[in-house]
């Protein structure tokens, strides 16, 4: 994580990437193993997944846990950032939905 001229551009560049506010998202519902992750992220790949995950979790919003067993249970959560950011992605959230509604009247 690298600080931006503006507070705004840091926090995109931290949660920009593929799926990684959805990942945070679900994740505020609960915490989730990597294959539930797998299930509720269909559209990339399991190798993109784990990057995002990484980075996430280098970046201090999620934890990963690995419990000693054969095989491994890998187990993800948000950490106190990671909660405290839930806010405004739910705000952007809710403004994609705005820009999908708008962008629809202008294709209709």
């Amino acid at each position: 994580m690298k600080k931006s001229y503006c507070p705004v551009d840091t926090f995109i560049n931290v949660v920009k990437g593929k799926r990684k506010g959805t990942i945070i998202l679900h994740l505020f519902q609960g915490d989730k193993r990597y294959s539930e992750l797998v299930k509720l992220l269909t559209d990339i790949s399991e190798r993109m997944l784990t990057k995002q995950l990484k980075e996430l979790e280098a970046d201090g919003l999620i934890n990963r846990t690995v419990s000693p067993e054969v095989p491994p249970r890998v187990v993800y959560s948000l950490t106190e950032l990671g909660k405290e950011i839930h806010p405004v992605l739910k705000g952007m959230y809710k403004g994609g939905i705005l820009f999908e509604k708008s962008i629809d009247e202008l294709h209709n």
